[in-house]
């Protein structure tokens, strides 16, 4: 069972319903990584000045992003409390950027939304992408959740 919860914290792109791709983007990247126990995940949309904010707090960077991920699960104090399910963490998503990153890379909206969905996800489940050997292992695992969900690039180009 997969518990998310979006939260449209921005007022600048008209989200129209989402749920169903974030939930099923989701499911697809758990589903890949071998999750099957219960999880729960918040997903956020922001606008680009909030997303920034976030941005120079956390990662000490001045500048809008298009998505952060609150792992739950980092540090020494995590800890995993039985009969309840696994809280994953944060995704933060800003939609000004998903827009104006689905417009530079010529696909949809949608698919923007669930790669950053998938990214995201893959950064709570412990992934990154500092080395150039994580970053193609990173988007090896996002292209096939994109492909698991109809999302991928050579399905937008037919």
């Amino acid at each position: 069972m997969v518990e998310v919860y979006i939260n449209n914290d921005q007022n600048t792109v008209e989200v129209g319903n989402t749920v169903i791709l974030i939930e099923t983007v989701i499911k697809a990247g758990l589903n890949f990584e071998g999750i099957c126990e219960p999880v729960e995940i918040s997903v956020s949309y922001l606008d680009n000045a909030s997303i920034q904010q976030l941005n120079k707090e956390y990662r000490n960077c001045d500048a809008p992003t298009d998505v952060l991920s609150f792992s739950q699960e980092e540090g020494s104090e995590f800890l995993e409390v039985p009969g309840l399910p696994r809280i994953l963490g944060d995704v933060v998503i800003s939609l000004e950027q998903a827009v104006a990153q689905s417009q530079e890379y010529n696909h949809s909206f949608l698919r923007e939304l669930g790669y950053l969905v998938a990214h995201g996800l893959l950064h709570l489940l412990g992934y990154d992408h500092l080395t150039e050997e994580e970053r193609q292992s990173m988007r090896c695992k996002e292209e096939r959740i994109m492909a698991a969900v109809n999302l991928s690039r050579d399905l937008e180009r037919t």
